[in-house]
């Protein structure tokens, strides 16, 4: 038939430039998660200046994943591609409410709705962490412990907000239920550290009491 050689040539070539930016995004997806992990991981450490280069690294291998995958939607809206931005917006947002800094917004990270709310779920989770670490580190119940519960607190009070359906939020109302179960297990360890603290206080002011008693006895 005339032409149709050249037509399935030229979309040989069309798939075969597919193909490789597919290659490409999928590399570039998973490095872009190593560096979002590693820049949680400083965080924990409250390694602000090792966070912050890890944020830079992060911001330039989500700009050349979207670089790779700019021509070609169905690549930019695939599930490896979404999951590492959301990854970004997990650690730009972790990273913001940790260290007291005003939350970028979607717009600021150059990201899906959907993407971002995903991010923010996985971030309010991550706060867990942060709270048992707290809990550890200055023995029991502490304001800065508080403060990541209200914040657990208020993400999942706007994430239930979020009624739309799973073709346009891509698996947010789960993600959803995920934070509301973290939520009341940290909750509750929190709530079960304070009372502890509260009855060794009462202990120690009444084994002082019955000191001073002693003491006036004899």
């Amino acid at each position: 038939m005339l032409g149709l050689s050249e037509i399935c040539q030229d979309l040989r070539e069309d798939l075969e430039r597919r193909n490789a930016a597919r290659d490409r995004a999928i590399v570039l997806s998973r490095q872009l998660i190593r560096h979002c992990s590693e820049c949680i991981r400083a965080i924990h450490r409250r390694d602000w200046d090792g966070a912050d280069a890890k944020l830079s690294d992060v911001d330039s291998g989500a700009a050349e994943l979207k670089a790779v995958v700019s021509e070609y939607p169905a690549l930019y809206h695939t599930g490896y591609t979404q999951d590492a931005l959301k990854e970004v917006a997990e650690a730009h947002i972790t990273r913001a409410i940790i260290g007291q800094q005003s939350l970028p917004a979607a717009s600021d990270l150059d990201m899906e709705s959907a993407t971002y709310l995903k991010g923010l779920g996985e971030a309010a989770t991550e706060l867990r962490r942060f709270i048992l670490d707290v809990m550890r580190r200055e023995d029991g119940h502490s304001a800065e412990a508080e403060r990541l519960l209200q914040a657990m607190d208020d993400i999942y009070d706007q994430l239930v907000t979020f009624d739309f359906p799973d073709a346009l939020t891509h698996g947010l109302r789960r993600q959803t239920d995920v934070v509301r179960g973290v939520l009341e297990r940290t909750r509750g360890d929190l709530t079960q550290s304070l009372r502890q603290q509260k009855l060794q206080e009462a202990l120690k002011r009444l084994e002082s009491q019955l000191d001073g008693d002693r003491i006036s006895d004899s």
